[in-house]
């Protein structure tokens, strides 16, 4: 009966599974940032930890059933010295690796190759602008799976038509704006969010070391569509790289000329 019982739940079990980290880093830079989101959650353990062990040993130990009055202290330089100085190491010791992350988010210098992204409601515009062509990326999930008439895939709203390609160990520059709303290019294993705001110009990097495709959203709520605008990055060898640039700039050829 309770073998039973267990293979009735397992596929909810299954699917209430959670995963409580961040996406496995493919980038420097997003690495840099799990590393620091390791750090500071320990921290914040330790200071958890140790106020609270502090707090009810106190309510324990000094209970007023056991005959403790409460000292008084006030005005108590040591004290206040003390519990001024231990949060401002804390924090000093947080914001060291903090402000080199940030600083290395920021340093998009000496790109191997730049990408102008666009955000429109409700799909992404990229242009390779050293390559000399570019197209749009639109959600690529059938209109059947939305509306709950066929099952649901396993990249459900996280599909695109035309993916953003990239060769792997190349340093990507990603110049980010937006034509309409504000958007946010965000895709997490690459360590990359930023917003796409129209009339600006923001910029970001990557260096994927990790052939594979890695997917995201539009993490900046920009319309009824925003839920349909996903982000779909495809990291590929330098030689296949090529042959897909070679295929892009044929296209463009084509679509040109028949433009005429």
């Amino acid at each position: 009966m309770s073998g039973s019982i267990a293979a009735l739940l397992a596929p909810a079990l299954a699917h209430a599974e959670l995963v409580w980290n961040l996406q496995t880093p493919v980038t420097p830079i997003a690495r840099q940032m799990f590393d620091l989101h390791t750090y500071i959650f320990w921290v914040c353990v330790v200071i958890f930890i140790g106020v609270f062990g502090v707090m009810f040993y106190s309510i324990y130990k000094h209970r007023k059933s056991r005959g403790h009055t409460a000292a008084q202290f006030h005005e108590n330089t040591t004290v206040e010295v003390v519990w001024t100085v231990i949060p401002i190491l804390i924090l000093l010791a947080m914001a060291w690796p903090a402000t080199k992350t940030i600083l290395a988010l920021k340093d998009t210098s000496a790109p191997d190759l730049t990408i102008k992204i666009t955000g429109y409601q409700w799909k992404w515009g990229y242009n390779y602008l050293q390559e000399g062509f570019g197209f749009y990326s639109n959600l690529a999930t059938p209109l059947a799976q939305i509306e709950g008439r066929e099952a649901k895939g396993p990249n459900y709203l996280l599909e695109v038509d035309q993916p953003l390609v990239v060769p792997v160990d190349q340093r990507i520059r990603l110049v980010i704006t937006a034509d309409d709303v504000i958007h946010s290019w965000w895709v997490p294993a690459l360590g990359v969010k930023q917003d796409a705001i129209p009339g600006f110009v923001r910029d970001s990097w990557f260096k994927a070391e990790k052939v594979g495709t890695y997917r995201g959203q539009c993490a900046e709520l920009c319309g009824k569509e925003h839920g349909f605008m996903p982000i779909v990055v495809e990291v590929r060898s330098k030689d296949d790289y090529a042959k897909w640039v070679g295929e892009q700039k044929q296209k463009a050829a084509v679509a040109a000329n028949a433009a005429k």
